[in-house]
């Protein structure tokens, strides 16, 4: 099945999503030390948008921007709403961070992607737990501001089930291990079984999140999917985060 709702990610390509989780502090320190590499995609994770909101995805934005180009260039939709002359700004731009923006969203879909567009963000995470309708105003929105409609499949038994139900597919899917699930339950292993289902079916970018070591971003990789989710790596600025990550675009090549 073909998806013409595609991602702005280049399909060729594998890709690093760094979830940045900590305070706005820890997020500065940890991007001045990563390498000017767009093969690396950078989370405004969950408990950071709570704490900060808008402004913490604006910030994140600004500091990636800069360490990739030297310069901050703006996602064209934060400029149609924050400039006074959007549209000869909008035809300058080349290049914008792409930076994704975790805001398991369950309700309200349009609204939580508006936000997210405002504040530069290039994609936006909504729970594939969420009702359909959400779901489907929440894929709506992003395709309509240009933002890629990511959905997370943590504790969704039957992603094809959701998918199915869709009017649109989304240009990403999220196979995701919690972390509560990963700490209390051992055993619980990293979803990889429904890659292959999944693109067996639909045309989508799989990200596969909840694994932190080497080996598993291997068997990420191994399996087919496209974007290897880290955190716990990056949850702190430390001497070794620069070589840590160095490691990780290494194994994802």
């Amino acid at each position: 099945m073909m998806n013409k709702n595609k991602s702005k990610l280049d399909r060729k390509k594998r890709y690093l999503q760094v979830a940045l989780n900590n305070t706005l502090e820890e997020a500065r320190s940890i991007i001045e030390q990563l390498p000017p590499d767009n093969r690396i995609l950078i989370e405004a994770g969950t408990p950071l948008i709570k704490q900060y909101g808008e402004k913490g995805i604006r910030k994140i934005a600004y500091w990636w921007s800069e360490k990739l180009y030297g310069r901050f260039t703006i996602n064209p939709r934060f400029a149609l709403s924050s400039l006074s002359h959007p549209l000869q700004l909008q035809n300058e731009i080349t290049e914008i961070p792409y930076i994704i923006a975790d805001l398991k969203t369950m309700d309200r879909g349009s609204t939580e992607v508006e936000m997210a567009a405002r504040a530069g963000a290039s994609a936006a995470v909504a729970l594939g737990n969420a009702p359909i309708e959400t779901l489907n105003a929440f894929i709506d929105a992003c395709q309509s501001l240009g933002v890629d409609a990511m959905v997370d499949m943590m504790n969704v038994e039957f992603p094809l089930t959701v998918l199915r139900a869709l009017k649109k597919t989304p240009p990403v899917v999220i196979l995701h291990r919690g972390v509560d699930e990963e700490r209390i339950n051992k055993q619980k292993m990293l979803p990889l079984h429904e890659i292959r289902r999944i693109k067996g079916n639909y045309d989508v970018l799989i990200a596969v999140a909840g694994g932190d070591t080497l080996r598993e971003a291997q068997s990420v990789i191994f399996n087919d999917a496209d974007i290897v989710v880290v955190w716990k790596s990056v949850f702190q600025s430390t001497e070794e985060t620069a070589s840590l990550v160095e490691g990780f675009l290494k194994v994802i090549k």
